[in-house]
């Protein structure tokens, strides 16, 4: 595992973050002034590398088992760009291998190997249930229709192109709600196959701003994602 910044194509939208759009783009020089970012000290750089030692040999087990021709090669990184809040996300390279990444300051602000497993075991579980492909087909779907409806009303080509960016946008929020806690269910079950304790680990959506049941939201609320770890942890 090596500490490197990141440069991807897509991604799918991080899942912890304190911010409204967390994916992998520098900060504004405003937004990097106006929060102390947090940076992880040896200690909790050594309990993150021994998790990563635990947690990624049985998701990408669990992988290889539930899906069919699936890059379950996990790359896990620390996406060290300056001035990035407490964020993980999964995203892709180049050759679709899985990318697993987490910021300093979401290493600095866990609290225990718990957290930190069950997040990592939520990103991994959006590979494994295939998220990204899903997110993607779900824009291009949205793009396809608002775009056509747009032209049928007889709106220029600069009018079709802003409607399909619109269609795309929305076909790709319609179910990341839904994303988001199918992974927090499988990843509740990787944590636990790692020797960790989810609901524990879960305990992070306690401390983190509740994004709420807001209509086309990337994230449900936080209470939600607890409820559902908890009764995927209680039928392990």
């Amino acid at each position: 595992m090596r500490w490197i910044g990141l440069v991807a194509a897509s991604f799918l939208a991080g899942c912890l973050s304190t911010t409204e759009d967390p994916g992998p783009k520098e900060p504004t020089q405003q937004q990097a002034a106006a929060r102390t970012i947090k940076k992880p000290n040896s200690a909790q750089v050594a309990r993150f590398k021994q998790v990563v030692k635990r947690v990624e040999p049985v998701a990408e087990r669990y992988c290889r088992q539930r899906t069919e021709g699936s890059n379950c090669d996990f790359k896990i990184i620390v996406d060290d760009r300056p001035n990035l809040p407490p964020n993980a996300y999964q995203t892709l390279d180049k050759n679709g291998r899985p990318i697993l990444a987490f910021t300093p300051a979401l290493i600095a602000d866990v609290r225990n190997s718990d957290e930190i497993a069950f997040i990592l075991s939520h990103e991994a579980a959006h590979h494994v249930r295939g998220h990204i492909p899903r997110q993607q087909q779900n824009a291009t779907v949205g793009a396809l229709v608002i775009g056509s409806l747009a032209g049928i009303l007889g709106a220029g080509s600069s009018a079709v192109q802003s409607a399909a960016n619109v269609g795309a946008t929305v076909g790709a929020r319609t179910y990341s709600k839904d994303f988001e806690l199918e992974a927090d269910a499988t990843g509740t079950v990787i944590a636990k196959q790692a020797g960790y304790n989810p609901v524990r680990g879960a305990e992070y959506f306690n401390r983190i701003p509740d994004p709420g049941d807001v209509f086309l939201g990337t994230h449900p609320p936080n209470a939600q994602r607890v409820a559902i770890v908890k009764k995927t942890a209680a039928g392990l």
